[in-house]
């Protein structure tokens, strides 16, 4: 282990909870009671919905239940991205048609500036700056990626993002090898944490009942089961992501992909004016095992990708510990891209997990015989997803118990979404390794062997995956 890893602060579930403090939790079910709508699961999808179904019709019961605290899960670990992506659009183009697609894109883009503001509305300070996504490239590869992918959004409607060469990169953040970049103005940094507070207190507020430290054990019609009792109501929504694996039955649902960040000491105001990033864009490349980072509110790069992609059985991880040998993989790319932080102090790691479905495309879903519903597989885009989401779910219980009818967003092509299960063991453990190992291999070739065509090997992998 190198010197420096002794004094990361590894684990403690993030950063952005060392940072602003760990929340005092809520009470936990005391024993069976009722509701009209019971939400398991106290992340952003949870929380999000309870916000909007009780806004627009305060009459309801609803109950939010937690198995740790809310934001435990990916809501309190993710990179601070609030941004436009989607994943699974281009599946739903082909199976819904084009047009369809860009109106599930127009959602997005607007759902960005929503989430924006309803915080300032709650009074949700998040540290929320809207510099947008910028999406760079390092090779003669990426950069052929980064302009068919700018091409490709631009046929979804995406008419005011702009694509830049080296020098205009440089003029925005100053990164090594950088060749181009894409930018598009929809995406903001955030802080996780103060956002999943902030709105946890506002969902209480309205009159929402909040139980943490109750973890719901099975989900059937009209039943949420925890050790403590069970919660009835007509409706039962699974927000759950990364920690759907562990419902009874629910194993092989979405697969919990590991995702790992480490975030530097504060950074000096030299180091700062050698970098450049003025515009506090989050950022992002085009390798195949992606990076993605932001300038926190406070001076220090947070940055992420994938460490150990996936743990045997669909196991999660204990308070977001994170490998030394995965510190080091994001060390080395913060240093490839910033060269002058060689000696920046690393001070936090830490891990969460994300739902990925068999398709890798994010869903809604309310069945009208049961009452069942749910949201999410979001596969790392989740922080504005969720958003949609949740005021889709409104609309979906809306429609369903007479207080609405269609709207636009239960129209969109993600909605009731069906995709087949993921794998047994040990299949989905040597698929999932085999599939990361050969995207970083295809990185590695990329940038020892320069040429303006993608590896092979990732496109293997995309279709091994079910990626495309």
């Amino acid at each position: 282990m190198s010197s420096w890893a002794s004094s990361v602060v590894n684990g403690g579930i993030s950063f952005w909870y060392a940072d602003d403090g760990l929340p005092a939790v809520r009470e936990p079910l005391s024993g069976d009671a009722s509701a009209d709508v019971v939400i398991v699961g106290g992340g952003y999808t949870g929380l999000w919905t309870a916000y909007y179904l009780k806004k627009a019709a305060p009459f309801l019961r609803i109950t939010v239940l937690e198995q740790k605290f809310c934001g435990y899960g990916a809501s309190g670990r993710n990179g601070g991205w609030l941004y436009n992506g989607i994943a699974g659009r281009d599946r739903y183009a082909k199976l819904h048609g084009h047009e369809a697609a860009v109106r599930l894109q127009k959602a997005m883009n607007d759902t960005v500036a929503e989430v924006i503001a309803v915080a300032e509305a709650e009074g949700v300070d998040a540290d929320v700056h809207q510099g947008g996504v910028l999406e760079v490239a390092t090779t003669p590869a990426q950069l052929a990626r980064l302009k068919a992918f700018h091409e490709h959004e631009l046929a979804f409607g995406e008419k005011d993002r702009e694509l830049y060469g080296a020098r205009e990169t440089a003029e925005r953040i100053r990164i090594a090898d950088a060749v181009g970049s894409a930018w598009t103005p929809h995406g903001a940094r955030l802080h996780p944490v103060k956002l999943v507070k902030g709105l946890a207190a506002a969902v209480e507020a309205l009159g929402v009942t909040i139980h943490e430290s109750t973890p719901v054990t099975e989900i059937r019609p009209k039943h949420a089961v925890t050790p403590y009792g069970t919660v009835r109501a007509p409706y039962v929504l699974r927000c759950t992501e990364g920690f759907t694996a562990s419902l009874k039955g629910q194993r092989r649902t979405w697969l919990p992909m590991n995702s790992s960040m480490i975030a530097t000491e504060p950074l000096s105001e030299e180091q700062w004016a050698g970098i450049g990033w003025t515009g506090r864009e989050t950022l992002g490349d085009m390798a195949h095992a992606y990076m993605y980072a932001q300038r926190t509110a406070d001076g220090r790069i947070a940055l992420g990708g994938r460490g150990v992609p996936y743990r045997f059985g669909s196991r999660t991880d204990n308070d977001g510990r994170t490998q030394g040998a995965t510190v080091e993989a994001l060390r080395e790319i913060l240093t490839r891209f910033f060269p002058s932080l060689a000696g920046v102090r690393i001070a936090y790691a830490w891990s969460g997990v994300l739902g990925v479905p068999r398709d890798w495309c994010a869903t809604v879903t309310l069945d009208r015989s049961t009452g069942l519903g749910w949201a999410g597989g979001y596969v790392g885009s989740g922080v504005a997803t969720a958003n949609l989401a949740a005021r889709t779910l409104r609309d979906l219980v809306q429609r369903d118990s007479g207080q609405g009818g269609r709207t636009e967003l239960t129209e969109l092509p993600w909605v009731n979404h069906k995709v087949r299960r993921w794998e047994p063991e040990p299949l989905r453990w040597l698929g999932v390794q085999g599939m990361y190992a050969t995207y970083r291999t295809a990185d590695r070739r990329e940038r020892l062997h320069p040429g303006a065509e993608s590896s092979r090997l990732a496109k293997l992998a995309d279709r091994v995956a079910g990626r495309h």
